[in-house]
């Protein structure tokens, strides 16, 4: 076997690689258990240049990230409809807004209702960037985006954690780091996209095509905006025309039809992602990236603690790891920015990878199958609760 990264199993999936590669034999595929894995097309073409690996953050054990002078804040946008509208305080449009007028473009990751993913795209104006604003709890698919990059040109690049890690290899190797800006987030990790294609259709039973998905919404507050929702045939177009009440909310939409679920009403989706039931592999064993592992300039996150416990309008924690980042915050002038420890800002997130529930792999299985969610939950998820539960008693008993 050639030294490329053919030999790396379950990866992150983040995609570098693919924009690496000089000969471009490596593509991104979707492997068994619905997650995005690079795949070498022509093994003798492949010259060994070692480039694939040397870009893969799965690849290497360290970061390529510095914690050691953190700066942490509380931060929101100081407009109360981008506020509204985003999934936290705004911070993350208003660093793509800002770094857009002064020349950047911005990398961001907008839904594809025809092809029922998550996707990377370049954004050269701030109307091109507001489809990237909320979260999309599924991997993204990156190639095209990354690929459309010129390291000539300056960027503002967001992802997971992991994405941006491979990202910060891959223009350090080109000597490229003073032209990108690196953002990434807090992450709980992502689910596999067969837990998405199920459920999408059997959203689509209910409402017909799929035109517009949002994960989250704050007209019940922000507090309360786990949800899943579907309608509207198309973003608007600037802010003065945005549904603020479609901000927050997992929408999946028809023209004509519109679907809501929230995670506080049951809902399938946020069950299985946020009880760990069917994230990639590497989520659970070799996420390096919790609290402060980070390569990006600027990381952000709901500031879910107890200080803002009482904030219902959607509060970030933002941590800057470098002078590029905490320059830019300093003269992010459209937000309130809120010195605070990182005990304060990180408060409510994760300290450590993923629990793997014991039937992780027997969920990824059903999935493929014909058995609906509420079938796989109730027979696969509960069942091995039981069995948890039942082993938890005889091991206290012993």
């Amino acid at each position: 076997m050639k030294d490329n990264i053919s030999k790396l199993k379950d990866c992150y999936g983040c995609g570098v690689c693919v924009k690496a590669c000089p000969v471009k034999i490596i593509s991104l595929k979707e492997n068994k258990d619905g997650f995005y894995a690079p795949v070498i097309e022509n093994q003798d073409k492949c010259v060994e240049c070692g480039l694939c690996l040397k870009v893969c953050a799965y690849n290497h054990d360290e970061v390529a990230g510095d914690a050691s002078d953190v700066k942490a804040f509380a931060a929101w946008s100081k407009d109360p409809l981008v506020r509204q509208w985003c999934s936290s305080g705004g911070v993350g449009f208003e660093v793509g807004r800002k770094l857009i007028n002064e020349g950047f473009e911005a990398v961001g990751v907008r839904f594809d209702p025809k092809k029922n993913r998550a996707e990377h795209y370049v954004a050269a104006t701030v109307e091109d960037f507001m489809p990237s604003v909320g979260s999309k709890y599924i991997p993204s698919y990156t190639v095209d985006g990354f690929n459309a990059l010129d390291r000539k040109r300056k960027y503002l690049v967001t992802g997971t954690p992991c994405q941006i890690d491979s990202f910060r290899r891959y223009i350090r190797h080109f000597k490229a780091e003073d032209k990108f800006v690196l953002l990434d987030f807090f992450c709980h990790g992502v689910p596999s996209l067969l837990l998405w294609d199920k459920y999408t259709a059997d959203v689509r039973k209910k409402i017909g095509e799929i035109t517009f998905a949002s994960w989250r919404n704050k007209s019940t507050g922000w507090h309360d905006s786990w949800s899943m929702n579907a309608d509207r045939s198309e973003l608007p177009k600037d802010s003065e025309t945005i549904d603020w009440h479609d901000s927050y909310n997992l929408e999946i939409r028809e023209k004509k039809h519109f679907y809501a679920s929230r995670m506080s009403q049951g809902d399938l989706f946020y069950r299985f992602f946020l009880g760990n039931y069917c994230l990639n592999k590497c989520c659970y064993s070799t996420c390096k990236y919790k609290m402060c592992g980070s390569a990006a300039d600027i990381r952000i996150g709901d500031l879910w603690g107890r200080k803002y416990a009482d904030d219902d309008k959607g509060v970030n924690s933002v941590l800057a790891f470098t002078e590029k980042g905490k320059q830019l915050l300093s003269e992010l002038y459209s937000c309130e920015i809120i010195p605070e420890s990182v005990e304060t800002a990180a408060e409510g997130q994760m300290y450590h990878n993923a629990h793997k529930p014991i039937t992780r792999n027997q969920v990824v299985a059903a999935l493929h199958g014909p058995m609906s969610l509420y079938a796989i939950y109730n027979s696969i998820i509960l069942a091995g609760r039981v069995v948890n539960k039942l082993f938890r008693i005889t091991k206290i008993k012993k």
